[in-house]
């Protein structure tokens, strides 16, 4: 029979001035598990560590933000487009539970 380690976490306390700090790591943990880790059998502590810096890649780089008007956080806003002459390139992430959607130039 195998042996079950338990990890587990540690308390880091908010910033003083940053109140809405414990808010912004709670909706980013929240998205994390809806999109991936319940989606997700996770093998070991390198394979999850493995998908979460995959999904971070995703949130930063890919992901759309309504509050960025559809930008992701580490890419400028983009220029609006014509409707009329889109083509879109899917591209799927982690085994296909993610798909990221680009505009073909």
């Amino acid at each position: 029979m195998g042996l079950i380690h338990f990890y587990t976490a540690r308390d880091i306390k908010s910033p003083v001035r940053a109140p809405r700090a414990n808010a912004i790591m709670e909706r980013w943990i929240g998205s994390c598990r809806r999109e991936i880790i319940d989606r997700t059998l996770v093998w070991n502590q390198a394979h999850l560590r493995l998908v979460l810096a995959e999904y971070e890649d995703h949130y930063n780089l890919s992901r759309p933000h309504r509050t960025l008007q559809q930008a992701s956080p580490l890419t400028p806003l983009p220029e609006p487009a014509n409707l009329d002459q889109i083509r879109v390139r899917r591209r799927d992430r982690l085994g296909g539970i993610i798909h990221e959607y680009s505009q073909v130039a």
